[in-house]
């Protein structure tokens, strides 16, 4: 019983880190202080957030990224994997956007086998 303690700590801790994990940020609801919380958004980004919903709330994602310069879908998609919602919802990729960049087979068409042979140099003028 000594060390009882000890685990009551360590499931309080556990249980704050479920917690975070599975908390959203609303951008038209959530003060300045919980949107920099979202990793991607610093201060700068936090107040141009809370200036443009002061005139009028975000409707959906598209109207945020319309209305936030330098957010894009990609920053939408990874804000939005960190917890960022508008209006409750979560950001999907729009149909026919460009899937995430990643290792892709290409092939080179091969017309016909050339030896690799230097240039000349051109002379100094």
């Amino acid at each position: 019983m000594r060390h009882a303690w000890k685990w009551r700590l360590l499931a309080l801790a556990a249980a704050l880190c479920g917690t975070h994990a599975a908390a959203m940020v609303d951008v038209n609801q959530a003060p300045p202080d919980d949107l920099m919380a979202i990793k991607g958004i610093g201060p700068q980004t936090s107040a141009r957030i809370v200036a443009a919903r002061r005139v009028t709330p975000f409707r959906d994602w598209p109207d945020f990224i319309e209305r936030m310069p330098g957010i894009g879908p990609q920053t939408a998609a990874k804000l939005s994997g960190q917890g960022l919602t508008v209006n409750g919802r979560r950001f999907d990729a729009p149909p026919g956007a460009a899937p995430a960049r990643g290792p892709q087979n290409r092939t080179v068409p091969v017309t016909e086998w050339q030896p690799m042979v230097p240039r000349p140099l051109e002379p100094v003028r």
